[in-house]
């Protein structure tokens, strides 16, 4: 019956927005007593956390393995275009 159960809680909305409640809870917790004591933790783990999700979506965006295969794709196809056309300095 654990696997049933374990099912039901995933596919169940009610159980993500418990988590998600959980969760923001648990931040609150922590962060609340560091910002009234005017601590540089707060800043210092948010300036991490937004470094680690633009470093993570320009990787997978704009330099991941799939985007660097369609960019040498383009590029032999170009420069076999400028074999056969010509290349034109404009």
């Amino acid at each position: 019956m654990a696997i049933a159960d374990t099912l039901t809680n995933l596919l169940s909305p009610a159980f993500y927005g418990k988590q998600f409640t959980k969760t923001m809870d648990g931040i609150g917790n922590h962060y609340r007593p560091l910002v009234k004591q005017s601590s540089a933790a707060p800043l210092f783990h948010f300036m991490l956390f937004t470094s680690l999700v633009m470093y993570t979506t320009n990787y997978i965006g704009a330099k991941g393995p799939k985007v660097q295969k369609k960019r040498l794709e383009a590029k032999s196809a170009l420069a076999e275009y400028y074999e056969k056309h010509g290349h034109s300095d404009h």
